[in-house]
């Protein structure tokens, strides 16, 4: 029998929709701005509007970002909260020198090479060119913020296309989402998926750091990484490479009895990181040993995979074709909704649809 929520819930629950489908709109709106034209802001336009309102450069930016996306804050209310508590809130003007400072960055010099379907060169963002800066960020009352950043001015970075289409890049994004387990990774490091060698490159400089064992399947992104890459590294002694497929690998070589810590990251972006979350997370739930397990481990862009997780399990419980999972209120579903409680479950997924 479904359960049905109390009055003062069932208030609490049109409030989360109601942020439900803004961030959904904001979702809706970058994600067609981003792949369709993410350039067609010009410094020229921004220039005119900074001196002729006596505005920022930020503000600027933001406001053809919302006259584009058919915003009108001063017509709709909801347009003016959806403005002020959202779009306002994530966009980004960017320092370069920030990016460029990195050591990976100053240290690593990329060819243009070509071998079987992979391809390595240098791509660039356009002076005002909008990108996904950081991962999404979640408030307590489940608010999701995705981010959008810019540069004024051109900006480099190394990437690899497999097939023609980008695949491992080291971007800002790449720098911001990886800060965090790189500041923790420490003694014997696995990382699950090599990209353009970033992550194993930035924890090998740690002293903390003993060694870097990488997991890669692909022979073409191995080789590009051996032969340009990695002689480039000050601690390549640190680093080895297994070619395999990681969960093939975990399946048979618990991580538990042989390294420190873990960092997985073997997908594109969240749309395609959720089905391995949940296989990685299953496969962690049956190797960790809660009383001597030391292993930390750690998911790329882990807030962006559990907001999609998230949503479909709040379908589940609340939706159209909503199923009895024993919540009985509302403060029972934004524990369940919360990233810490989402983390813990995962493993044990089955039947939702992805």
């Amino acid at each position: 029998m479904k359960h049905e929520f109390s009055a003062k819930d069932k208030e609490k629950l049109e409030k989360l929709e109601i942020t439900r489908r803004r961030g959904f709109r904001l979702l809706d709106l970058y994600s067609n701005f981003l792949n369709l034209e993410p350039d067609f802001i010009k410094k020229e336009l921004i220039d005119e509007l900074v001196s002729d309102c006596g505005v920022s450069v930020l503000e600027a930016y933001t406001a053809v970002l919302a006259a584009a996306f058919d915003i009108d804050s001063d017509e709709r209310d909801e347009d003016l909260i959806f403005e002020n508590e959202y779009l306002k809130k994530s966009v980004e003007l960017l320092d370069p020198d920030v990016y460029k400072s990195s050591s990976y960055l100053q240290k690593i010099k990329f060819p243009t090479v070509k071998r079987a379907n992979w391809e390595m060169r240098t791509s660039s963002y356009a002076p005002f060119e909008a990108f996904v800066c950081r991962e999404i960020t979640v408030e307590d009352d489940l608010k999701e913020l995705p981010h959008i950043g810019f540069f004024t001015e051109r900006f480099d970075f190394p990437s690899v296309f497999e097939n023609g289409r980008e695949w491992m890049t080291v971007t800002p994004n790449e720098i911001e989402t990886m800060r965090s387990p790189l500041s923790e990774a420490h003694g014997r490091v696995i990382t699950l998926g090599l990209g353009l060698g970033y992550f194993a490159h930035q924890a090998s400089e740690k002293e903390n750091v003993s060694s870097v064992t990488v997991i890669e399947r692909d022979e073409s992104a191995i080789s590009l990484f051996s032969e340009f890459i990695l002689p480039q590294f000050e601690h390549k002694d640190k680093i080895k490479i297994i070619r395999a497929d990681a969960l093939e690998y975990l399946e048979k070589n618990d991580p538990e009895e042989r390294f420190d810590f873990m960092f997985a990251d073997l997908w594109h972006d969240s749309s395609d990181g959720l089905a391995l979350y949940i296989k990685l997370k299953s496969i962690e739930k049956k190797q960790k040993r809660e009383e001597s397990s030391s292993l930390v481990r750690r998911y790329w862009i882990e807030n962006s995979i559990l907001s999609r997780l998230r949503w479909l399990i709040y379908s589940e419980i609340v939706g159209e074709n909503s199923k009895n999972l024993s919540i009985t209120s509302y403060g029972e579903l934004v524990k369940l909704l919360s990233n810490e409680s989402l983390a813990s479950i995962a493993g044990d997924i089955k039947n939702i649809s992805l």
